[in-house]
């Protein structure tokens, strides 16, 4: 077996033992912010695992036909699992957001607290795109400069070919009479 595959393999049921450990702990957890962050942590996790999952897909698809069979065999077990998992956590976000949602109706959160929580979210979200298009004009940026320096280099290039092929042309030129003298 691919010693590649074996590795992604360890870390992916290291981390698939952890993933349902938090878990088992999120469910006992009364709804409120360490059962969020709890959540988030444990789509992080997820997110991680699926990463290691795509790498070992990727591997046991190069290898040979034989072992491959065995290996991709594991891998579909592996994202069963994988997705029992995400249905736990999607459980788990969804009674707690069921429940903020609840709170807000039954009036235990103030209205307008919950007004300044989601301006301050469309706030900082507002700002990461704005964050993210500076970062693309950069991008377009840096492109145009680079395609003008290399339009430059290919100009200096061809000139530089055209001088050289000017020189020799000029030098068998020159030395075409002396060549026939040396020959007669």
């Amino acid at each position: 077996m691919s010693e590649v595959f074996e590795g992604y393999e360890r870390q992916y049921c290291e981390l698939s033992v952890n993933l349902s450990r938090k878990c088992n702990s999120a469910t006992l957890l009364a709804d409120g912010e360490p059962k969020k962050q709890q959540t988030s942590e444990l789509k992080v996790g997820l997110d991680d695992a699926d990463a290691l999952i795509r790498k070992m897909d990727l591997e046991a698809r190069s290898l040979q036909p034989s072992l491959k069979a065995t290996l991709l065999a594991k891998l579909r077990e592996y994202k069963s699992d994988l997705n029992k998992l995400k249905k736990e956590v999607n459980k788990l976000a969804l009674t707690g957001a069921n429940q903020a949602a609840h709170d807000l109706e039954s009036g235990m959160i103030d209205p307008h607290a919950a007004s300044a929580n989601q301006r301050e979210r469309l706030a900082m979200s507002t700002e990461r795109l704005d964050q993210s298009s500076d970062r693309i004009r950069e991008s377009r940026r840096i492109a145009w400069r680079l395609k003008i320096l290399v339009s430059q280099f290919s100009v200096t290039c061809t000139n530089s070919v055209k001088h050289c092929y000017i020189h020799i042309r000029s030098f068998m030129v020159w030395m075409m009479p002396l060549t026939r003298a040396r020959r007669s």
